[in-house]
């Protein structure tokens, strides 16, 4: 018979290790599951830089270790496998993975999202190296520099104003010939003397030796096409929730995919918690992760108490 763990979080990235570390500090059986490694989109960090209390720039990888090993520390267990299926039976979660089957009490999804990806030669090469998906994370870098911003929703007009802030030269291309953003963002934008907005407009291939130098842009329309000096290349075209393995379980989410969640971080399922970029929060950073799988790991405790008939009164 599989024993069954008090809390089982599903993610490794911040948001998974830091509800590891809170979970089994409150002295609850915790077992991280991961199918990569851990450390999650934090890994494409190659400074972090705001993240409270570390004066000294420190990389996403060396960040994730020392998270794992404060939760190992305390006593959290870790399983490298892929999750294909959650679902409650009775009393508690039974998990499906690569490498058996996992049961516990109370569930945390903490599986994040993937950036959408243009797709076009050097993007992928060029990551951290001028390449970014996150303006707050390396914006700062590339303080008074030529900036492209690629995309036209929230996200990206939300990025391309606080890019401006930092240069007077950015560069903003949407696909098609108006922005999807809601229209005080997009006013906003287009408002803004720091920001030069070309609509119709696609890039077709970042450029560079050991970082970005230019970038290969076509309009649409007209189909010609135009090298640009380019430093940095922000891509905020839409991401992806890591939620498949949800499909069947009845959790509600919004119609981006992401999960719903309430203030203490529980779904519409009962004993089972989501935390980080997976569930739909108006921010996603290193931090805001940190503290969604706090909140998850401490409600979750409380929840169990609660089944136990030991919840403080």
């Amino acid at each position: 018979m599989n024993q069954i763990y008090d809390v089982a979080i599903i993610g490794g990235g911040a948001a998974g290790l830091s509800a590891a570390q809170y979970a089994s500090r409150a002295n609850l059986k915790v077992l991280v599951i991961e199918e990569m490694a851990h450390g999650g989109q934090a890994l494409l960090i190659d400074a972090l830089e705001n993240y409270p209390g570390i004066l000294e720039p420190i990389s996403g990888y060396d960040l994730a270790e020392r998270m794992r090993a404060q939760a190992e520390q305390f006593g959290a267990s870790f399983k490298d496998a892929s999750v294909s299926a959650i679902r409650r039976e009775k009393d508690h979660f039974v998990i499906e993975t690569s490498d058996g089957i996992v049961e516990s009490l109370a569930a945390i999804v903490a599986t994040g999202a993937q950036h959408r990806h243009l797709d076009i030669p050097g993007e992928k090469e060029f990551i951290g190296r001028g390449v970014s998906y996150c303006a707050t994370c390396d914006g700062p870098f590339f303080k008074g520099k030529r900036m492209l911003v690629v995309g036209g929703g929230d996200a990206a007009c939300d990025e391309a104003s606080y890019l401006s802030k930092l240069s007077n030269q950015i560069v903003m291309i949407h696909r098609r010939d108006r922005f999807r953003a809601q229209k005080a963002l997009a006013e906003r934008v287009l408002r803004n003397p720091a920001i030069e907005v070309r609509f119709n407009t696609v890039a077709k291939e970042i450029r560079g030796d050991t970082k970005v130098r230019s970038v290969l842009l076509e309009n649409v329309v007209t189909g010609a096409q135009t090298e640009e000096p380019f430093d940095a290349v922000f891509v905020f075209v839409g991401s992806i929730p890591r939620t498949d393995f949800l499909k069947g379980t009845g959790v509600a989410l919004d119609e981006a995919g992401y999960i719903i969640t309430d203030d203490h971080m529980m779904t519409n399922i009962p004993g089972l918690f989501a935390a980080g970029d997976v569930r739909n929060t108006p921010f996603r950073q290193v931090i805001t992760a940190a503290a969604d799988g706090a909140i998850a790991a401490h409600a979750a405790a409380a929840w169990i108490d609660e089944q136990k008939g030991m919840a403080y009164r």
